[in-house]
């Protein structure tokens, strides 16, 4: 194991979406401890202003910023984009960690399922309006935190229906929506190969934090059952990420799929290169507008 010597971060530069709460907000506490400029992204700005005091105190470190972003909003994104490049010359590690599931089937501005597009299509705006910054950190890291909740798409990404008029359920579109994360990230390693930009995923675990909670019927109940008995705590979920974004051990590797510090297999179908390219094209053109503006 690396010591936290080895895996200073001093004069590095780490922005982390969902960094509000659960491992958004562990993740965020770790590597301000090891030294890092913190950026922390985060929908609720009183949520949001806590979180930063808290990592602030618990790593000793002042160097941490809040910058407000809803991702239901595609020109938020890009906004908060443009501000962090504005600000900071350069990202030597961005962690895609916001996630949402959701209780109802809801359409944004965009036309997107709101899942779709907190999980993976904003996700993907921000990570490629950042490409200039990770570029200019000369050996960035991507880290996507998706789930093992991806198995559950055994179907695929659905690309004539990624709304979900047809058959939307909470915990479908949210799986879809890992699944699109790790493909993405597959995607977008390959690509950034020859740039230098390490692109890994990760699954975090069942992890004890306030992520879906709420009424979910029998499958909420047993999921909460699931959670009080077996699940980690949010530092605990938090580990592969920390690890992943800070890590010696892993100077280089990409286009992985990790779970608690080891790679892992993740599905037969998110290894297809032709669905992984297309949706890329996807979200391209989805996004197409705010990435050239």
């Amino acid at each position: 194991m690396t010591s936290q010597r080895e895996r200073s971060m001093e004069g590095k530069v780490v922005v982390l979406t969902g960094a509000s709460n659960g491992i958004g907000l562990a993740t965020a506490r770790s590597i301000a401890s090891l030294g890092a400029e913190t950026v922390m992204l985060a929908r609720d700005p009183q949520r949001g202003e806590a979180a930063r005091a808290e990592v602030m105190t618990a790593a000793d470190n002042d160097a941490v910023s809040l910058l407000l972003c809803d991702f239901a909003d595609l020109a938020c994104v890009r906004d908060v984009a443009d501000e962090i490049r504005a600000r900071w010359e350069r990202v030597d590690v961005l962690c895609d960690n916001a996630g949402a599931i959701l209780r109802e089937r809801i359409i944004t501005a965009e036309g997107c399922e709101l899942t779709m597009q907190t999980n993976h299509f904003a996700h993907f705006l921000l990570t490629l309006r950042l490409e200039p910054a990770l570029r200019a950190a000369g050996s960035a890291r991507v880290v996507v935190v998706s789930s093992d909740a991806h198995l559950a798409a055994l179907q695929g990404i659905p690309f004539d229906d990624l709304t979900f008029e047809r058959g939307w359920s909470p915990f479908r579109a949210y799986s879809v929506s890992k699944l699109a994360n790790i493909m993405f990230a597959y995607e977008l390693a390959r690509r950034w190969t020859d740039v230098g930009i390490a692109v890994n995923a990760m699954h975090p675990g069942l992890v004890r934090t306030g992520f879906g909670a709420g009424r979910w019927g029998l499958g909420g109940s047993v999921f909460s059952a699931l959670s009080r008995q077996w699940a980690l705590e949010a530092e605990e979920g938090a580990d592969t990420e920390v690890f992943l974004a800070t890590s010696p051990d892993v100077e280089g590797v990409t286009g992985r799929y990790f779970y608690r510090r080891k790679p892992k297999r993740s599905s037969p179908v998110s290894y297809d290169t032709d669905a992984q390219q297309r949706l890329w094209e996807v979200s391209e053109r989805l996004v197409a507008g705010y990435l050239r503006s």
